[in-house]
C-alpha cells in the first residue's frame, strides 16, 4: 500500500469525526467542511514526509480549526497564527483532543452531525443525500448513483439542503431523546448507503472504500449503543455485519467478480456471522418486525448455509415477499426473482422483472439478471443484448468483466455451433 492509498484511507475514516468536532467548534457547516479540507490539504504535504501523527482524527480537527481562524484573522486584518510547522506540531494538544472527542456524551461529535443534516426541516430525500455528502464525503455522482438520478439533479438537491440548513438556522445543540427517535430513520438509511457505496465499488477491497464499509458499521454499533431496544438498528446493523462478512470471498486473485454460490464460504467471517445473527435473534424478539430485520435475515439464510445447495430459497422468497409490502421498490422486487428463478424457473423470475424495465432503465444489475435469465432460457440474441446494456451501466470494471465473461461463454458457444 502506498502512502496515498494509506493517507486517502485515513482521511475518509477521519472525516465523519473531525467534521463533527468542527462544526461544533465552529457552528458552520460551510466553515467547517471548508476548514476539514484545508487540514485534508495539509495532511497531503507532510504526512508522506513526517509519518503519520499519531491520532490522525485528532490532527485534522487542530489543523483544520488553526487554519480557519488563521483564515479569519487575516481577512481581519488581524496578526497571523505561528508558521504551519509550529501549529501541527500537535504533542499533548493531539491526545487531549483525541480523549475529549471520545469522553464526549455521544463519545464523538458524529451523531451531532448526522441529527443536523437528518434535520426534520428537510425533506428525507435531502436528509440522507446531504449526509452522505457531508458526514463520509461521497461525490455528487456516487450519491447520484446510489438514489438512481442524475448528477445534475443531485447536486441542486445537496445545494438546497444546505441552503435550508443555513437559513433555517438550525441549532447546533445536540438534540433531546424525542428528537433523536423522530430522526432515526433518516439516520439509518444513511448509514446503509454509506455502507452500500463501499461495499458495491470495488467490493470494499481498496482503502478508502473498506474505510466507508467499516465506518458505516461503527456509525450502527454506535446507533445500537443509543438506542439498545430498538429492533431496527438490530437489523440494521446484523445486515451490515452479515454483508461485510463475506467481503473476502467476493472477488478472486485477479480482482473478477465470484458469484454468492461459487464464493468459498471458508472465507467468510464467522465472527462477524456470529454477532449478527445473535442481534437478529434479539431483534425478533421484539416483534416489531421491519425493513432491514428482513433483509438481514435474508443475509442470514445464505450465512447459515453450509453449501449452496443448502440454501433455503423458498424461505428467500416469503422474506423478499414480506420485504415488497414493507418497502415496496423496483429494486426489491428485482432481487426477489433471484430467489423466483431458484424455486419455480427463470420464466417466472423474467416474467416478474419486465415490468420493471421502464423504472430500472439505467441500473446494472436489471439488466444482469435479465441476461442472465435470458440465457438459461436459451434466448441468446436478446441475452446479449441485455448484456452489452449492463456493460454500459457498469460502475466498476469487475462488473464490466463479469458481464463480458458471459458474452464471452455465448461468442464461444456460438463458434462451436458453426464448427460442427
Amino acid at each position: 500500500m502506498t502512502d496515498l492509498d494509506w493517507i486517502a484511507g485515513a482521511l475518509t475514516a477521519a472525516r465523519p469525526r473531525a467534521l463533527g468536532a468542527l462544526l461544533r467548534y465552529f457552528r458552520d457547516l460551510d466553515t467547517a467542511e471548508e476548514a476539514f479540507q484545508e487540514a485534508c490539504l495539509r495532511a497531503l504535504r507532510t504526512w508522506p514526509r513526517n509519518g503519520p501523527p499519531r491520532d490522525p482524527t485528532a490532527w485534522l480537527v487542530l489543523v483544520g480549526r488553526n487554519a480557519a481562524i488563521d483564515a479569519v484573522r487575516r481577512i481581519g486584518r488581524q496578526e497571523a497564527l505561528p508558521p504551519e510547522e509550529v501549529i501541527s506540531d500537535l504533542d499533548d494538544a493531539e491526545a487531549d483532543l483525541a480523549e475529549r472527542l471520545d469522553g464526549s456524551r455521544y463519545r464523538d461529535d458524529v451523531l451531532r452531525l448526522m441529527f443536523i443534516c437528518c434535520h426534520p426541516d428537510l425533506p428525507a430525500t435531502q436528509q440522507i443525500a446531504l449526509a452522505l455528502r457531508v458526514v463520509s464525503g461521497l461525490t455528487v455522482g456516487q450519491i447520484a448513483r446510489a438514489f438512481l438520478v442524475g448528477e445534475s439533479a443531485m447536486e441542486q438537491r445537496i445545494t438546497r439542503a444546505k441552503a435550508r440548513v443555513a437559513g433555517a438556522e438550525v441549532p447546533f445543540e445536540t438534540p433531546g431523546a424525542v428528537e433523536r427517535a423522530d430522526r432515526l430513520a433518516a439516520v439509518a438509511a444513511m448509514i446503509y448507503l454509506v455502507f452500500n457505496e463501499g461495499y458495491s465499488t470495488g467490493g470494499g477491497r481498496e482503502p478508502a472504500r473498506s474505510a466507508l464499509c467499516d465506518e458505516a458499521i461503527r456509525l450502527a454499533r454506535l446507533l445500537l449503543r443509543l438506542f439498545p431496544a430498538e429492533p431496527e438498528i438490530m437489523g440494521l446493523t446484523a445486515l451490515l455485519l452479515l454483508q461485510r462478512s463475506r467481503a473476502a470471498a467476493r472477488f478472486d486473485a485477479a480482482g473478477a467478480i465470484v458469484l454468492l454460490e461459487a464464493q468459498d464460504r471458508a472465507l467468510w467471517d464467522r465472527a462477524l456471522i456470529a454477532e449478527a445473527l445473535a442481534l437478529i435473534d434479539k431483534a425478533m424478539r421484539h416483534r416489531r418486525p421491519g425493513s432491514y430485520q428482513v433483509q438481514a435475515a435474508i443475509a442470514a439464510l445464505h450465512a447459515r448455509a453450509a453449501r449452496p445447495d443448502d440454501t433455503d430459497w423458498e424461505q428467500i422468497d416469503l422474506l423478499y415477499a414480506t420485504l415488497e409490502r414493507l418497502q415496496p421498490s423496483p429494486v426489491v422486487t428485482l432481487n426477489r426473482a433471484v430467489a423466483v428463478a431458484k424455486v419455480r424457473g427463470p420464466a417466472d423470475a423474467l416474467a416478474m422483472i419486465e415490468p420493471l424495465a421502464p423504472k430500472l432503465s439505467g441500473y446494472f444489475h436489471f439488466f444482469g439478471l435479465k441476461g442472465g435469465l435470458l440465457l438459461r432460457l436459451g434466448r441468446d440474441d436478446e441475452a446479449r443484448t441485455a448484456f452489452d446494456r449492463a456493460i454500459a451501466l457498469a460502475g466498476s470494471a469487475a462488473e464490466a468483466a463479469h458481464i463480458r465473461s458471459h458474452l464471452d461463454r455465448l461468442g464461444a458457444d456460438a463458434a462451436s455451433d458453426r464448427s460442427e
